[in-house]
């Protein structure tokens, strides 16, 4: 006993700090699982009959939980449309097009936003379509990430004597026109990749900034190479769109991940070692959970255990490593466990 908890001590952070983060940690994961839920459902039953109840049956989520991350549904399909326009703009940031002549920066922030749509339908559906027909904060956002687009476009007026001529207006008409260009496409279902759509758009662009001869060149230029199949398999590209835990009837708790993640950190560990660093009190909640974690195929008893007179030895099982690796990627902890 002695040394189980001299090896608890020397392992574990203090009690307070593990807590914090562990909550943390599953909030962010339960976020994340809601946002995914609330774009299925948005897109399987329309914005105007998705309820918070429709979510978080589909995300497993108590709806206690769904009221500590989110006032209402429409604070949460808003969420849903910043999630998209922050991982289109580390999209954009990774292409390093900050220095690039604004030409060129419009033609791979478009690319950008064009990909991202082909490689997340469903997404892209609730985000351009179902989107309009929210509520005011819902259209708010939407209003807000357009002004963004313009304020990009707008720089197109410092780009020469025909540029200076076009008012501020033409930047967010052309944002508009680009926007109901790509809803009517997704409206429609039609298959074909919206990054088809790429040098027709530049070519509408710039013409009022640079004129149509360049808007010719614009529209000839060869479309690049379609990114839709690596990056959706690397998983960079299906944060919002898919629950991360689909397969798994479970519900993600705090207690749950805690344990998971004790477990990673300590491979071998008995069931009180496990009540030791996880705080939990009652031996019998203890064994009951361990159990079914091992019946979900996430923990694995490597030891003889108590019908021969020894103790449990606790190792996640493969499914179990993904799951916990998954918890710690989606709340932005994807390094090692820390101890």
């Amino acid at each position: 006993m002695a040394v189980t908890r001299a090896l608890v001590r020397a392992r574990s952070r203090p009690a307070a700090r593990r807590g914090d983060a562990s909550r943390a940690q599953v909030a962010e994961m339960q976020r994340s699982r809601l946002l995914a839920a609330a774009v299925r459902t948005v897109d399987e039953l329309g914005y105007a009959h998705a309820t918070v109840a429709h979510i978080t049956l589909r995300a497993r989520v108590s709806r206690r939980t769904f009221y500590e991350l989110f006032a209402n549904r429409e604070e949460c399909v808003a969420a849903v449309l910043e999630d998209a326009a922050r991982r289109i703009a580390a999209e954009i940031e990774r292409a390093g097009l900050e220095d690039r002549p604004w030409r060129e920066r419009v033609r791979g922030g478009l690319w950008a936003i064009l990909s991202f749509l082909d490689r997340e339908p469903v997404l892209a559906r609730v985000c351009v379509v179902q989107a309009l027909r929210g509520s005011q904060g819902v259209l708010e956002r939407r209003e807000e990430i357009l002004r963004g687009l313009a304020r990009v476009l707008d720089e197109g007026r410092l780009e020469g004597s025909r540029g200076r001529e076009c008012p501020p207006l033409t930047a967010e008409g052309l944002v508009g026109a680009a926007f109901s260009i790509v809803y009517a496409r997704l409206l429609r279902g039609e298959r074909e990749p919206l990054t088809g759509l790429l040098g027709e758009l530049m070519g509408m662009i710039v013409l009022p900034y640079l004129g149509p001869a360049v808007a010719r060149r614009e529209q000839s230029l060869p479309v690049p190479a379609s990114t839709r199949g690596p990056a959706a398999r690397d998983g960079m590209a299906t944060r919002t769109e898919h629950d991360p835990l689909e397969g798994i009837p479970m519900r993600l708790t705090y207690r749950t991940a805690r344990v998971l993640e004790d477990v990673a950190a300590h491979p071998g560990v008995s069931n009180r070692m496990v009540s030791e660093l996880a705080g939990i009190v009652d031996q019998g909640q203890v064994s009951k959970l361990l159990a079914r974690l091992e019946r979900l195929g996430l923990l694995q008893n490597t030891g003889a255990g108590h019908s021969h007179g020894e103790r449990n030895a606790w190792c996640l099982t493969d499914r179990g490593l993904q799951v916990t690796q998954t918890i710690r990627v989606h709340a932005g902890h994807d390094g090692e466990v820390a101890s």
